[in-house]
Formats: structure tokens, C-alpha cells, sequence
């Protein structure tokens, strides 16, 4: 399972910088497309920091702590090798987006980003959504599949005796 998750991390990469050269060559020079009035518009953002524009021009502590993050993940995959595709999946989806900005990050110094919701802000990347949906399935994963929460539950029962 730890190269599914491998590959769907490339597969992930791919589709965000392939998306982020036709943003380059076509969506640059045109600053924002509306896509759909009022709702969704494709916007050239160049973005210097992380999550929301925060810890402008920091590129690269923000190249060495997404390298330690996603190393981490792929020896914890394949030295623990916890059960559930769920978990697989979602590192994949974390570790595809995090490739996918720390290319951005390394050729450019900027992350390049190019939705933009009118109900949500920052304008975000392929990339960006990747590790989103990754980090709430992985957030699912253990909540909810690891037993986790009653593995707590009963050692603060415990700690009550």
C-alpha cells in the first residue's frame, strides 16, 4: 500500500504542475478570468508565504520543514505500515500537494496559486486542496478508524481510579 500511496502522490504532482504551466502561460498575462460570476474566478496570485499569504518570503525554512514533513510521512508508511486504504489515500493526497508547492517554492520562491472563491478568501492551488482533502481524510482516518479516541477514553478512565 505505501506505493499506492506513492503514486497517487505523483499522479498528484503531475496533475498540479501541468495545471500550474497552463496557469503560467495562459492566466498570467490575463491577471483573473471569471469563471463563474460571482462564485468562481481563476486569479494569477503569486503567493510568498503559506497557508492564507501568512510568514511572507520565509521560502526556505518552508522548503526544509515540507521536505522533513513529507519524509517523515513516507518512512512512517513504510517502517509502521498502518492498516486502511483511507490512510494511504490521504498520504498520498498530502504528499503529492506538498511536492507540488515545494517545486513552486525551490524554481520560483513563490507558490503559484489560482482559485479563487467568493465565499473562501485566499486564493488557493490544485496543490493546496490536495493537502487539504489529505489532512482531513487523515483526520477521519484516525478519529474514527484507529481507535485512537478509545484508546484515550479508557486511559482517562484509568487515570480517574
Amino acid at each position: 500500500m505505501p506505493l499506492v500511496a506513492l503514486l497517487i502522490g505523483v499522479i498528484v504532482v503531475a496533475a498540479d504542475q501541468i495545471i500550474k504551466y497552463f496557469v503560467i502561460n495562459n492566466l498570467k498575462p490575463l491577471g483573473s478570468v471569471s469563471v463563474i460570476d460571482n462564485l468562481f474566478k481563476l486569479t494569477y496570485v503569486e503567493n510568498r508565504g503559506v497557508a492564507f499569504g501568512m510568514f511572507n518570503d520565509m521560502r526556505w525554512f518552508f522548503v526544509v520543514l515540507t521536505s522533513v514533513l513529507i519524509a517523515a510521512i513516507i518512512v512512517f508508511m513504510f517502517l509502521k505500515r498502518p492498516g486502511g486504504k483511507l490512510f494511504y489515500f490521504a498520504a498520498g493526497l498530502i504528499i503529492g500537494g506538498g511536492i507540488g508547492n515545494l517545486i513552486d517554492r525551490v524554481l520560483y520562491g513563490y507558490v503559484i496559486d489560482y482559485i479563487s472563491l467568493s465565499f473562501f478568501s485566499p486564493v488557493c492551488n490544485f496543490a493546496d486542496y490536495a493537502i487539504t482533502i489529505g489532512v482531513v481524510m487523515l483526520a477521519v482516518y484516525v478519529i474514527f478508524f484507529t481507535g485512537y479516541l478509545k484508546s484515550s477514553k479508557k486511559d482517562l478512565k484509568n487515570d480517574r481510579i
